[in-house]
């Protein structure tokens, strides 16, 4: 089995930790805050205070922040050393020595892994799973993680032929050189940016939704890293929502929150509550929709 760093070289994995190294120079104090109401949106929760959280492909740490931030008990893992670091950095700016924020290297794939961390009030990994290169080996292993709680995943949505013709593009991109990638980059930023450009200058608004990406649904990210992101995501994998809602409505879950994109490009968000989980925290209205 190949390490992360043969995998990165061999050009079957994207370098998502060093893109995420990147992103957390422009993290601010209004990101933070837009991931923390991303959460509280998706979850329907006003915190999550006395909640077990586990970040599942932590990536820039950002989530796990927003949920300390919330009153959680963290737990951090990713597969990406550089990722692993970046949470660490946040973890080191915002709760440095805090016992309840644990951040380590581990697998989603890891079965071995998975089983020792035990159970969890809600497990979250968005845009995360249909990276590990088995993603329903993954969703099984998270969903076992989330049994008895609750569930915020995203995947990317099955889109068919446009999607095989993603992967192409990405498994390209990760082929070439680090000074020509942008040969593969530019191009993708045209086809994906180019036509909301365009009406923005004829508003007399240029790049006014590049400027407010964050704001629009997007998590609080910025629109470069998240495009970068994006072309390099290998392993790639995809499925349509009914694929993943009949996934886990077998594994004793029930869909509480849904978004989807619509058929087109981007994830599908899913939020699920285990048939067996108790109603914790009820007298905290923790878990009742504000």
């Amino acid at each position: 089995m190949k390490s992360h760093q043969e995998e990165v070289k061999s050009g079957t994995r994207f370098a998502f930790g060093a893109n995420w190294k990147q992103f957390l120079d422009v993290l601010n104090d209004e990101r933070i805050a837009m991931a923390e109401e991303s959460l509280k949106q998706m979850l329907q929760v006003k915190d999550l205070k006395n909640v077990r959280f586990l970040d599942v492909g932590s990536g820039s740490g950002l989530f796990s922040l927003a949920a300390r931030r919330l009153g959680a008990s963290v737990h951090s893992f990713d597969y990406d050393p550089q990722s692993v670091a970046c949470t660490s950095e946040l973890k080191r700016r915002f709760y440095q020595n805090d016992p309840q924020w644990q951040v380590e290297q581990g697998s989603a794939l890891d079965t071995n892994y998975t089983e020792k961390l035990g159970r969890f009030d809600v497990v979250y990994s968005w845009g995360v799973l249909h990276h590990t290169g088995n993603m329903w080996k993954a969703l099984d292993n998270v969903s076992r993680l989330a049994a008895g709680g609750r569930l915020f995943i995203s995947i990317y949505n099955d889109q068919g032929r446009r999607s095989r013709l993603w992967r192409r593009v990405k498994k390209i991109y990760n082929g070439l050189p680090s000074p020509l990638k942008w040969l593969v980059l530019y191009p993708a930023w045209i086809v994906l940016w180019g036509p909301i450009t365009v009406v923005d200058l004829l508003r007399a608004k240029p790049f006014r939704t590049w400027r407010d990406y964050a704001k629009q649904g997007a998590r609080s990210m910025h629109p470069w890293y998240d495009l970068v992101d994006w072309v390099g995501g290998l392993p790639f994998e995809v499925a349509k929502p009914e694929e993943i809602f009949d996934f886990f409505q077998k594994k004793g879950f029930r869909l509480d929150h849904l978004v989807t994109c619509g058929g087109g490009l981007g994830c599908n968000q899913f939020v699920f509550t285990h048939n067996n989980s108790e109603n914790i925290h009820k007298d905290q209205e923790t878990y009742l929709s504000p």
